[in-house]
């Protein structure tokens, strides 16, 4: 299990330290809480100071009732859980994929078409040759050094964020290279299934539908990856966040109502540069499972009603159920502290609620000074230029030590620590995780917990041990204990 944690530090900066891994023998939440109490103890922390915690969807995590969320929060009230925003996001893409069936399909057809493509090293091969071959007899392709690298195919996978979007640009981009390639398939297969496979690919690129939820998805992927990457950062908030949230909602819903044109515009470009046949609108949709049949539909009503609306709607629909969060009394208290637009959103009666939820930072006296600090508060920093054009708590936070507000509103600056100590995403948690293929390699696959721990704590936050020089490691070492000779 890895651990990390997440504070404000004097300077009003977010910060998320990897603190270390821990050896569990079971994944249930009884044996997790005892792990976290014991990594707690041994660096004289307390768990009663926690203040937010982040997890997965699992119901050993965020279960109700017997989860690790519900462990805490029996002996913490204050640890107020939150539902990872990037795996939220990640189940909006994957339950978009099995929904649907064509978009289901779709995603079917393109993972096969990567494992195809990528199977073996001399495809890989023949890829790289027809890209280059690409390059040099179209003299309007630019070349240089950072300019067309090789570029390969991407595996979508449900677990890796972003992975799907990757993949359908390589797609796009390589197009010409991929059908090269299958044709390659088609000629030199050892088997006829591999023959037949590849076949069956190419007539199904060669399709105006492949193209249509080609282009469809990665405008809906383009626009949910940018979410996804601001997700990731280590100094997020999650007001900003949820902000977040509600713009990729707004832009969904304008693509849903004026985006279609522009879609149909860009895959007919693109069937007419590589000769694939553009269906006409107003003519009658034939069913490929089913062609005898009449459906009474037109090819317009089934690409705009049938998938497009009913994508984009399910897609919306998505957000809403999974980002609940956006809508609990604790964030709609938070949203107060918000600088933008001049402080528009200041209440001070929500920020009062908001010291009611943490019983033990505000006491009787504390709350009742709150009261006449919040007044002096906001009519200061609206007259205070220093405060002008902030993006959200985090920037406030910083200029609130810049200006030495935090000294004269303690109270208040107390209030913004705690809107940004609640976790956004476990990102930093993901990468403590792979960064543990860097370390237990196959050639180390044998090395203990604490020198597991030990190495992965000077890799993961590396720009620590990045100032600590040479000589003192040598003379910390010389001073532990006579040596023959001097290091």
């Amino acid at each position: 299990m890895s651990v990390v944690l997440r504070y404000v530090d004097k300077l009003g900066f977010v910060k998320e330290r990897f603190i270390g891994l821990v050896n569990v023998k079971e994944t249930t939440a009884l044996c997790l809480k005892s792990a976290i109490d014991g990594l707690f103890a041994r660096f004289s922390l307390s768990l009663g100071r926690v203040r937010g915690q982040g997890y997965d969807g699992a119901s050993n995590m965020s279960g109700e009732f017997n989860g690790l969320k519900a462990l805490i929060l029996k002996e913490n009230p204050s640890a107020y859980f939150v539902h990872c925003f990037a795996h939220q996001l990640q189940l909006v893409v994957v339950g978009l994929a099995t929904k649907h069936h064509e978009i289901s399909k779709f995603f079917g057809e393109v993972t096969d078409l990567v494992n195809v493509v990528t199977a073996s090293c001399k495809r890989i091969n023949v890829a790289k040759e027809v890209q280059r071959e690409s390059l040099g007899l179209n003299p309007e392709i630019e070349t240089g050094r950072g300019k067309n690298q090789e570029l390969s195919l991407a595996r979508p996978g449900d677990t890796r964020w972003s992975s799907h979007d990757k993949t359908l640009l390589r797609l796009i981009s390589l197009y010409p290279t991929v059908f090269e390639v299958l044709k390659y398939i088609e000629t030199s297969a050892s088997n006829d299934f591999h023959s037949t496979q590849a076949i069956g690919l190419q007539f199904y690129m060669k399709t105006f539908s492949f193209v249509f939820y080609l282009h469809l998805m990665k405008h809906i992927l383009g626009i949910t990856n940018t979410l996804c990457e601001a997700l990731q950062r280590k100094d997020q908030d999650i007001l900003n966040a949820c902000e977040l949230v509600k713009s990729t909602k707004k832009d969904l819903q304008d693509f849903r109502l004026e985006g279609f044109d522009s879609l149909l515009e860009d895959v007919t470009s693109f069937c007419d540069q590589h000769d694939i046949e553009v269906v006409k609108m107003e003519d009658e949709y034939v069913d490929t499972r089913s062609r005898r049949r009449k459906t009474n539909i037109t090819n317009r009503q089934h690409y705009v009603v049938n998938n497009f609306n009913t994508v984009l709607d399910m897609q919306i629909q998505e957000l809403g159920n999974r980002f609940s969060e956006v809508t609990t009394n604790l964030l709609m208290c938070m949203s107060s502290l918000s600088p933008r637009d001049n402080f528009r959103a200041f209440n001070k009666l929500k920020l009062l609620n908001l010291a009611e939820m943490y019983p033990h930072d505000f006491n009787f006296d504390e709350k009742d000074k709150l009261i006449y600090e919040l007044g002096h508060y906001i009519a200061n920093v609206k007259e205070d230029t220093h405060f002008d054009n902030l993006n959200g708590v985090s920037d406030l936070a910083q200029r609130m030590v810049e200006t030495r507000k935090n000294i004269d509103y303690p109270l208040v600056y107390r209030l913004i620590k705690l809107s940004l100590l609640l976790p956004v995403a476990t990102a930093s948690v993901e990468r403590s995780f792979s960064s543990m293929k860097h370390v237990k390699t196959e050639l180390r696959n044998r090395m203990g917990d604490g020198y597991m721990n030990d190495c992965c704590l000077c890799y993961i936050e590396k720009e620590f041990f990045q100032q600590v020089s040479i000589e003192d490691v040598m003379q910390r070492f010389q001073t532990m204990k006579t040596r023959r000779q001097q290091l």
